[in-house]
């Protein structure tokens, strides 16, 4: 299936072929983040209306419009970014598109279908419907909201897992993928490891933006009652979730020793295997150098990678010496990226439990580092989740669809250098410009905070005005 270029088109071929990769790398680097806050975050608002409606307590009402304003705003974004993103696949990657197209149109057109349709119908009754519908609607509206988030979810990845470890396809005589079995292909095989990896992502992401926001008003002395609730669900969830995403992590990484055993070889920089049942080493840090084929500054646990890869002291994995050079990842940013992400997880993990200690020792609202803890680990679920995207997709390289179709082969025919990095130029300017203002307003909303809401009454009026949830002399700072 591969293509030879125009000769004397090399040079432009490779240059394009690179900015192309830097900018869908760029803008799907945009974009990520936002569903993956968003999908947390429609589901902790459904938790909240649902306690609300247990309750009636206010407090669980104004922390609802509270979040949902935050919903809003990164809903929007996320909708402006993956709507670009899409543009590329005609203009950068038609090639891409022409071969693989009749299998990942259609699971891309789900998603529109089934999840992105059911959000924009319910998603203005969430917004707006608060005083026009009964509360149970509302509720219900608020519940499809997230259930859409969590089949849009389902639709992105199998068509992602499908190119990382495609199944249930024929290749014609143009040499153009078919669709065979699409049971096979929805369910392939990486995909439930992945789903479950990335919705407990999205969950912990969104989980310790809470808790840290919470973690900031203590800190402050402001909404006091409203940051020790957040903070308290956040330090119960993720006091679940983490654990549960170290062991769907373990499970994502026996079926990538399976399927893809390049990747795996990259993410621990295995060159070589030692052999008489000396097992795997867990490399913890490490220079690899791809020219000489090792590792520099290595630091590492002898035979612990066996266990940890393989469940098995004496286990061994594909070293990235068993295919050539031409078949291997660039081996850096995947190893790197993947002790990020795995780095952050432990972080979290271990000040989920320390705040879960404490939480029961009645001590946490006066621990000092254990709220600055939250404060500063507030981000690190968007840094995993960006790290872990690049481990799997760097690590796919030098494929777009795994071991059937080649990066260098997917890349538009005749796309000039110039016209790619003018588009790239241009889409850095705007995002920053537009993505900038909204995390900007992002920001104003936390720093204001949740405020009191009026009384909702049949005829929509309203007893009482807005006011702030916070004593009268603390100052609001970016109200």
């Amino acid at each position: 299936m591969r293509r030879t270029p125009a000769p004397g088109a090399a040079e432009n071929a490779v240059d394009a072929l690179f900015l192309s990769r830097i900018q869908f790398g760029f803008v799907i680097s945009f974009h990520i983040l936002f569903p993956a806050f968003t999908i947390g975050l429609a589901n902790w608002l459904a938790f909240i209306e649902w306690r609300w409606l247990r309750t009636r307590d206010d407090l669980w009402r104004d922390l609802y419009f509270f979040w949902v304003k935050v919903f809003a705003v990164s809903f929007g974004m996320g909708v402006v970014s993956g709507i670009v993103m899409s543009f590329q696949f005609g203009t950068n990657w038609a090639v891409l598109s022409e071969k693989a197209g009749n299998i990942l149109g259609p699971l891309l057109s789900y998603e529109v279908l089934t999840a992105f349709f059911l959000e924009a119908g319910f998603l203005g009754v969430m917004l707006f419907g608060w005083k026009r519908v009964s509360d149970r609607l509302h509720f219900f509206a608020t519940c499809m909201v997230a259930l859409g988030t969590l089949i849009s979810t389902f639709w992105i990845i199998s068509a992602n897992s499908w190119m990382q470890t495609p199944q249930g396809y024929s290749i014609d005589a143009q040499g153009v993928l078919q669709p065979a079995d699409w049971w096979a292909i929805v369910f392939n095989p990486s995909f439930p490891y992945r789903l479950a990896h990335m919705v407990l992502a999205a969950f912990i992401t969104t989980c310790f933006v809470i808790g840290g926001a919470g973690a900031w008003y203590l800190r402050r002395g402001v909404h006091v009652d409203a940051g020790k609730r957040m903070l308290v669900h956040a330090i119960a969830f993720a006091a679940i979730a983490v654990p549960l995403q170290i062991v769907a992590g373990d499970l994502h990484g026996l079926n990538v020793r399976e399927h893809q055993p390049v990747k795996l070889a990259a993410v621990e920089a295995h060159w070589r295997s030692e052999g008489d049942g000396r097992g795997v080493p867990l490399v913890l840090f490490a220079v690899p150098d791809e020219r000489e084929e090792r590792n520099h500054y290595e630091i590492a646990i002898p035979r612990l990678g066996s266990l940890v890869l393989t469940h098995s002291l004496h286990g061994d994995i594909q070293p990235l010496t068993a295919v050539p050079r031409s078949e291997r990842p660039p081996v850096k940013p995947v190893f790197y990226a993947f002790r990020v992400m795995v780095g952050l997880g432990v972080l979290m993990l271990l000040l989920a439990f320390a705040s879960l200690w404490a939480w029961k020792r009645r001590t946490l609202f006066e621990s000092k580092w254990l709220l600055d803890g939250w404060r500063w680990l507030s981000p690190a679920g968007f840094v995993a989740l960006l790290a872990g995207w690049y481990v799997v997709e760097i690590g796919r390289q030098p494929y777009t669809v795994y071991g059937v179709l080649r990066t260098a082969d997917s890349v538009s025919p005749n796309i000039q250098a110039a016209a790619v990095l003018s588009s790239l130029v241009v889409y850095a300017a705007v995002y920053f410009f537009i993505f900038g203002f909204g995390i900007w307003y992002l920001r104003k909303l936390l720093l204001i905070g949740p405020v009191k809401q009026p009384p909702k009454h049949l005829d929509g009026g309203e007893k009482t005005p807005a006011r702030p949830l916070s004593l009268p002399d603390e100052p609001m700072e970016g109200g």
